[in-house]
């Protein structure tokens, strides 16, 4: 359309490409995006790689540059801090994200001001997954859902586009894979004006592998969520370690009080103590849950005035 045509023709657009081991697809994903975008840089950005990759995606014409830290949150952050741009649009460099999709993602962020917009995994054979992930995705996703918001199905999809002023007020922490979560829980916890768009999604090329471990990742992920809730949400955390404690003291102290009104007798000390130290700390947790709950508030204020620091997508 030409209302969303002339809200991006004056935008720079950043094509980002973290890139392990991807000299099968890399080349591919460079000129499929090229000619999405041709207006856009394209910035593929190698993790260590011991193929041929870097060297294929200069000659496709991306600008190739190096982050030795391995694992995509720290390519991500690299990126991030390094890249000047309008819009960002992040895609990974395995060739299973269809880069005609990418105009539109970019037009919907621009026309609408967004900071986010997701690119749902949509279609795609069961080659296109390996085995657990769909489950996998659908669980993390519906546990960040029911804490943090529920406006996105696809948490742990690579395809994405942001603006400006989600890239540089994004601290981004995460090492690794998880970082899919830590950018959903940025855009839920700053309540950014977001959307999530379906994609066609396909598998990878015959000799193209993943590097996705899907138990290690997945408890890395699971483990990102669970400190996300208690950095974000300290007062639901800790309240929730102190009913687990003052339950558990009340389950050990039940039968020492049937004993107390039937004999009068207190025959089990330890039982008592151990109780008695249980109800202290659930007090210590939930008092520690009500102090960080105000930190929080404040850390996520100056987080808001940072961001508010940089123009909309659409100024």
């Amino acid at each position: 359309m030409q209302f969303e045509k002339d809200m991006t023709e004056d935008k720079t657009i950043a094509i980002l490409v973290p890139c392990y081991n991807e000299e099968v697809t890399i080349s591919k994903v460079v000129s499929d995006f090229r000619a999405a975008l041709p207006e856009a840089t394209i910035f593929v950005y190698d993790n260590n790689s011991t193929d041929r990759s870097r060297e294929f995606a200069a000659e496709a014409g991306a600008v190739v540059r190096l982050e030795r830290r391995q694992g995509k949150g720290n390519v991500m952050r690299r990126m991030f801090a390094d890249i000047e741009a309008d819009v960002y649009v992040l895609v990974d460099g395995d060739d299973t994200y269809d880069a005609a999709s990418a105009p539109k993602l970019v037009d919907v962020l621009c026309a609408e001001g967004l900071d986010m917009v997701n690119g749902r995994r949509d279609g795609g054979s069961m080659e296109a997954y390996r085995r657990g992930h769909r489950f996998g995705n659908r669980l993390l996703t519906g546990l960040v859902s029911t804490i943090f918001g529920n406006e996105f199905s696809d948490m742990l999809s690579g395809y994405r586009v942001f603006s400006r002023r989600f890239v540089k007020s994004f601290p981004a922490l995460a090492t690794g894979f998880e970082i899919e979560t830590e950018l959903t829980v940025h855009a839920l916890e700053l309540r950014m004006p977001t959307a999530e768009i379906g994609t066609p999604y396909k598998e990878r090329p015959e000799g193209s592998t993943s590097k996705l471990r899907t138990f290690s990742d997945g408890f890395r992920i699971l483990r990102t969520i669970m400190l996300l809730v208690r950095d974000e949400r300290p007062f639901q955390f800790f309240s929730g370690v102190a009913l687990l404690l003052l339950l558990f003291s009340l389950a050990i102290m039940i039968p020492v009080f049937l004993t107390y009104f039937q004999t009068g007798l207190v025959p089990r000390l330890p039982t008592v103590l151990m109780a008695t130290a249980c109800s202290i700390l659930g007090a210590l947790s939930f008092f520690c849950g009500l102090i960080l709950d105000t930190v929080t508030l404040s850390r996520r204020e100056a987080k808001r005035m940072c961001y508010l620091s940089i123009p909309s997508p659409s100024a």
